[in-house]
């Protein structure tokens, strides 16, 4: 999620796509979340491990 968020941003920056570099900010912020949470023994939306 974290790798689509960076090749969304990336997508968005260089083609002047606004919708692209916000969605790619949303996905990267969530990944991290998500992987902190992970990280961390929380269950991520049914698995012990997210990664």
């Amino acid at each position: 999620m974290i790798t689509l968020g960076v090749i969304l941003l990336i997508i968005g920056f260089v083609a002047n796509i606004g919708i692209l570099w916000t969605l790619g900010i949303i996905l990267v912020v969530l990944g991290a979340i998500f992987f902190l949470l992970g990280s961390m023994g929380h269950a991520v939306f049914g698995r012990k491990h997210y990664w």
